[in-house]
């Protein structure tokens, strides 16, 4: 691949913004809606917030890491960027799109590119049926939450919530508890990216539930289904021999 206009994103962040007009005086700065690439300069949540700005345009983005957490950045060097774009390799994403039912009714919208999340509000534990592509699989689990990620967010809060990592060519989503009451020992599962996965939240008036997309949160939700949706292309470029997969693999072997 080769770009000529690249526009540059970075944190407010000291570091981020000295690499910012280092790279706008050696490579020029396109506007992001006229670039062929976009590279960011920050840590990973520069880089989620980079890709929901821009996931319509099927703009690849370049990320260097210039923040705290850089699973999804590739190293910071200031020479060379036309020639590590040009050997980038692309990995293709697609975000999962969340629809709410609120308690009142309204139906609420967001897209979810790490991870699709419902979180208790109060003190009580929430009480969640769980079905997959119409049919109940769990009547009822009694937890802090439960979440669906994808194979790019398996290794963020899917993880934490002691969820498998999944290969991110891996046709599959994360389907993971958090903090299970009961049933105690039930662990998650795996499903197909074509699933559809519908959450009923039990008592919603006594145990109130936010849905969480990424960095959109909705509250007191009454039912959530959440799906791939494939219509929608985020590239994502890497270094050679640092690639998403290479890193997914690594994280599975530290300890």
């Amino acid at each position: 691949m080769k770009f000529e206009k690249i526009a540059f994103v970075a944190t407010d962040m000291p570091e981020a913004q000295a690499a910012r007009r280092a790279l706008a005086a050696r490579y020029g700065d396109a506007k992001p809606e006229e670039a062929d690439v976009i590279v960011a300069l920050g840590g990973d949540g520069l880089m989620l917030q980079t890709m929901h700005e821009h996931m319509q345009r099927r703009v690849p983005i370049y990320g260097m890491n210039r923040g705290s957490v850089g699973f999804l950045m590739n190293e910071y060097r200031d020479d060379t960027l036309k020639e590590r774009l040009a050997a980038a390799e692309c990995a293709t994403l697609h975000p999962l799109r969340m629809s709410a039912t609120l308690a009142d009714g309204s139906k609420k919208e967001a897209l979810a590119i790490n991870e699709v999340s419902l979180l208790r509000e109060t003190y009580q534990a929430a009480k969640i049926r769980i079905s997959i592509d119409g049919k109940i699989r769990m009547e009822e689990l009694i937890c802090d939450g439960v979440l669906v990620a994808t194979p790019a967010g398996s290794t963020a809060y899917n993880l934490s919530a002691q969820g498998p990592i999944v290969p991110i060519d891996a046709a599959l989503l994360a389907l993971t508890p958090i903090s299970a009451f009961r049933p105690r020992r039930w662990r998650g599962a795996l499903l197909s990216h074509r699933a559809k996965v519908r959450f009923e939240i039990l008592e919603h008036g006594k145990r109130p539930v936010s849905a969480v997309a990424d960095h959109t949160e909705f509250r007191n939700v009454r039912d959530v289904e959440v799906e791939e949706d494939g219509s929608i292309d985020i590239l994502m470029l890497f270094d050679p021999d640092h690639g998403l997969d290479e890193r997914i693999i690594t994280e599975q072997f530290l300890y």
